[in-house]
């Protein structure tokens, strides 16, 4: 293998535009689980963000909280600040793995790696999270639930890195994060949700964050439902969100769950978790 190791943010931005095939690294968890088996891996240019302090730090603004694109799960396990604020942060960075993968693992390298059953992603497109992207060239920022074309494909240029994670502070009334695997810790996702109700409509996009993983090619984001909840439509039982899960994802048969398991589990989530909030439902 080749490694680019720059040490200061301008320098990766060169070194990202001069070799636009170099895979940028961060804390390496995902790469390293795999290393023994793909070969083709050693092989690869990786440009190694770890002596980058500027991509290390988060810090709170008036109006967000931004991650560094080093900021990794326990920097922000660690923040009172953050738990208070943003709850479904810590609930979902202590599902990423041990202790040891909390420590190395990064919020901005769990959205790149792209998984379908990432942890950290569907709680930070919940909180309506913005991606800085820059280049030599300058930066652009891009909506989180807009940054997924499809299975691994993203609106990230191969000389890009994410430098910031801007999460929006706002007031909540209710948050919830919920993951279901075969154990408690340390296992991937069977069907996951983030779910936030906002005290006050944000722009177009009414007060309710439903957002899902495990159940389509991407984390994706449930406009149906949303919908179905700003509207207040009458729910009786799990079943009448069948309608509205189905126009949202498109999970599939796989060694993890069935299609049918799936569906099935995440109206029951939905319905029993929703109940507790939304007095028009029965």
């Amino acid at each position: 293998m080749k490694a680019l190791l720059p040490s200061s943010l301008d320098e990766a931005l060169g070194l990202l535009a001069e070799h636009p095939e170099a895979i940028p690294l961060a804390g390496g968890t995902d790469l390293l689980v795999h290393w023994p088996q793909h070969h083709q891996a050693h092989e690869r240019t990786y440009l190694d963000l770890s002596g980058v302090a500027e991509l290390a730090a988060h810090r709170w603004t008036e109006d967000a909280l931004v991650l560094g694109g080093m900021t990794t799960y326990w920097d922000v396990i660690q923040d009172e600040r953050a738990a208070a604020k943003f709850p479904m942060l810590i609930e979902a960075g202590r599902q990423v793995g041990s202790i040891q993968i909390q420590a190395r693992g990064t919020w901005a390298g769990n959205i790149v790696n792209a998984s379908p059953a990432a942890d950290g992603v569907p709680v930070l497109m919940a909180y309506d999270a913005v991606l800085v992207l820059r280049d030599v060239d300058g930066e652009e920022e891009i909506p989180l639930a807009d940054f997924y074309l499809d299975y691994k494909v993203m609106r990230r240029r191969p000389e890009q890195l994410i430098t910031e994670i801007r999460i929006p502070r706002r007031a909540f009334v209710w948050q919830r994060f919920e993951k279901v695997g075969p154990r408690a810790a340390q296992a991937i996702t069977k069907i996951g949700l983030a779910m936030a109700r906002a005290s006050a409509p944000v722009g177009d996009g009414g007060i309710w964050r439903i957002v899902a993983n495990s159940v389509a090619p991407t984390v994706r984001r449930c406009h149906a439902v949303e919908t179905l909840l700003e509207v207040r439509t009458a729910v009786s039982g799990p079943g009448d969100l069948l309608a509205a899960i189905r126009e949202d994802v498109s999970p599939i048969d796989d060694i993890r769950s069935t299609a049918a398991y799936r569906e099935t589990v995440m109206a029951r989530l939905l319905y029993y978790d929703l109940r507790d909030v939304c007095g028009w439902f029965s």
